[in-house]
């Protein structure tokens, strides 16, 4: 990238810009050939030729030398992106026909000067230059209209020669305003070196939030990963249950209802015998045949005694039927519940509540010679060339370390 020092090197110091066609001359010095074609042509009327830069005179008008590596700089230097400049909104005071930025301020003159007019710009010690400033006065002393440059340490101000010499300060110590700077940078330094250190201070807290930010945001994933895990097992382990539950308890139902089934159809058989048994007899009772019935009676004996037979496989009471039956233990089945809900409860417990491991700090002087020991002293690593540990009477022979 061309450099504004660059820039420089390649004015010409006749028309003050950038070669066109530079040329040189046996002394050395380069121009542009329109320039000192027209310096030349002035000199012819005197007589005499000598060069605008070095002075140096020449019996005759000197051939000019085009100047081929001069030529590629220039035309590689406008070919270059310009420089980025600071812009400060401040002109060169003497660009009037152009707005060119300023560079540098005169305090002296009061004047802003581009890059062009400060090489020219008188070099002696009273222009004082410095950045560009729109307002030159206010580095100068209001009563006397000079630069400032002293600083009076009793009254903490800035002030001009006048003011040492004659004004209100005469008498007073005072320091130039360069000395002062520099004293003031130290303190600036100091300063710049305590916010750095303070800025790194809380540059490390910054990062320990955002580990610990990180952490706990690792920790909430991993507790919403374990407690989806346990609600999702016990969901599942009551489904099981449920399944189980409703399984046995519909056995138990079709069992009571089985047994209930078979005294009803046993019931309806005696039911079914007896109703025929009396039909027989309201018939016998209404019959005018005394041989019938007198019969009747002989036979009547012999059923009876196959149905006495019959009514002793049966219970005698409701209750000894029921009794037989067996009813759904509601009682059995909600305590098998409980235990069971009980026992995955106590899983879950385990799961959730197991401790986690700890982290472990190793006891050095425990540590066998082929145990090396990590500088946190939190891993060991066996090793045949670890150095001999010093000896104690705790120490492991071999492959052992305790914690503490």
């Amino acid at each position: 990238m061309a450099s504004i020092e660059l820039r420089e090197e390649l004015n010409c110091s006749i028309c003050l810009n950038i070669f066109t066609d530079p040329v040189n001359l046996t002394c050395g010095h380069n121009f542009c050939r329109a320039c000192i074609d027209s310096v030349f042509d002035k000199q012819k009327v005197t007589g005499g030729y000598s060069c605008p830069e070095c002075r140096i005179k020449f019996k005759k008008r000197p051939g000019l030398q085009r100047n081929i590596t001069l030529c590629n700089v220039v035309r590689h230097f406008h070919s270059a992106p310009e420089p980025e400049m600071k812009a400060s909104g401040i002109f060169c005071t003497y660009c009037i026909h152009s707005a060119v930025a300023a560079v540098k301020s005169c305090l002296l003159c009061e004047a802003s000067l581009c890059h062009d007019h400060l090489r020219v710009h008188n070099k002696s010690p009273e222009h004082v230059l410095s950045d560009p400033t729109a307002c030159p006065e206010d580095r100068k002393c209001s009563i006397h209209k000079r630069i400032l440059e002293y600083y009076c340490t009793e009254d903490s101000t800035c002030v001009c020669a006048t003011c040492c010499l004659l004004g209100e300060h005469k008498g007073h110590r005072l320091e130039s305003l360069k000395e002062i700077s520099e004293k003031k940078k130290e303190k600036l330094k100091a300063d710049l070196e305590e916010l750095t250190t303070e800025t790194s201070d809380i540059e490390r807290k910054v990062q320990i939030l955002k580990e610990y930010q990180i952490k706990e945001t690792e920790r909430a994933a991993d507790l919403t990963k374990r407690v989806s895990t346990i609600l999702l097992d016990l969901k599942r382990q009551m489904e099981v249950q449920l399944t189980k539950v409703l399984r046995d308890v519909n056995y138990k139902e079709d069992c009571i209802s089985y047994s209930v089934s078979g005294i009803l159809d046993q019931l309806e058989a005696k039911r079914a015998s007896l109703a025929c048994k009396m039909s027989q007899i309201s018939e016998l009772h209404n019959s005018s045949d005394p041989l019938a019935v007198l019969q009747y009676r002989k036979s009547s004996v012999d059923d009876s005694s196959d149905m006495k037979d019959k009514n002793e496989k049966l219970p005698g009471s409701v209750d000894e039927m029921l009794s037989g039956v067996g009813d759904m233990k509601v009682d059995w089945f909600l305590e098998e519940l409980k235990a069971s809900l009980a026992n995955i409860i106590k899983g879950i417990n385990i799961w959730i509540f197991k401790p986690e491991p700890e982290d472990l700090t190793l006891d050095v002087h425990t540590a066998a010679n082929n145990v090396l020991i990590s500088d946190d002293l939190r891993t060991a690593t066996w090793s045949e060339n670890c150095p001999n540990h010093p000896e104690t009477p705790e120490r492991f022979e071999k492959y052992q370390v305790l914690s503490v």
